[in-house]
């Protein structure tokens, strides 16, 4: 395999740095460990890499031995899946992430909010147990994103999570009105749910029951429980 990055050093931290730590890895590493297995899912996630640049990467990665291609019977689009080499690295994934989250500090002045991305991850996270039975609509609005990002709707039903970015047409059963960044930092465990819910920089309107149960059906960030794991272990 022949890489743009090569450091020259037969050792393993270099070879391994190598495959994982060319631009964009890492964060089609964390699509796959957060249950993205398509193409377009993976780049939905990573929107700012091009589609050609993100075939590569996954090709890079197969050539490693990290994920494999598979074409499920009956199926039109392929899946990558992690190998065993690819789910090694995943308490690697998240401790970066865990790292990331204690210690960049530049992380509350970035101007790197996207609510798209933000509410592909959040889609992960919906806890559909802790819902109503049936159909339930969730319209987020974020005041400060540009007009074309503005609105998005999480439609669950049957246990599964549908993202839409255009009115789905049903009703909805609880409106979220916020800003990105206060979305983002309460996402990221910046900033507790119930702190921006009292200082009203998240506003809940409709169902009671909702808006009751928020702190249980939206779940944080995957590596929020990493940090809390973390910290816990550190502390005893």
């Amino acid at each position: 395999m022949t890489r743009t990055t090569e450091y020259g050093q037969f050792c393993p931290v270099a070879k391994a740095a190598e495959v994982v730590t060319t631009r964009w890895t890492p964060l089609i590493l964390r699509e796959l460990i957060s249950g993205s297995s398509r193409f377009n899912e993976i780049h939905r996630g990573v929107p700012l890499i091009s589609r050609a640049l993100l075939s590569k990467r996954l090709k890079e990665l197969q050539e490693a031995g990290v994920i494999e291609r598979r074409q499920p019977q009956g199926a039109q689009a392929s899946e990558y899946r992690l190998t065993s080499a690819g789910e090694e690295l995943r308490p690697v994934i998240v401790a970066l992430g865990v790292w990331g989250q204690r210690w960049v500090e530049s992380a509350l002045e970035s101007q790197d909010w996207d609510a798209g991305v933000l509410m592909w991850d959040m889609r992960r996270r919906i806890d559909t147990g802790a819902l109503p039975e049936g159909r339930t609509v969730l319209q987020f609005e974020y005041a400060d994103a540009p007009a074309e990002l503005r609105r998005w709707w999480l439609v669950v039903e049957g246990g599964e999570v549908d993202l839409c970015q255009s009115d789905p047409g049903f009703d909805v059963d609880l409106h979220v009105t916020t800003s990105v960044p206060v979305m983002a930092n309460v996402w990221i465990g910046r900033q507790s749910l119930a702190r921006a819910l009292d200082d009203e920089d998240i506003v809940l309107f409709g169902d009671e029951g909702l808006r009751k149960s928020i702190g249980r059906w939206l779940m944080l960030a995957k590596v929020i429980q990493a940090v809390k794991q973390f910290e816990a272990q550190a502390a005893s």
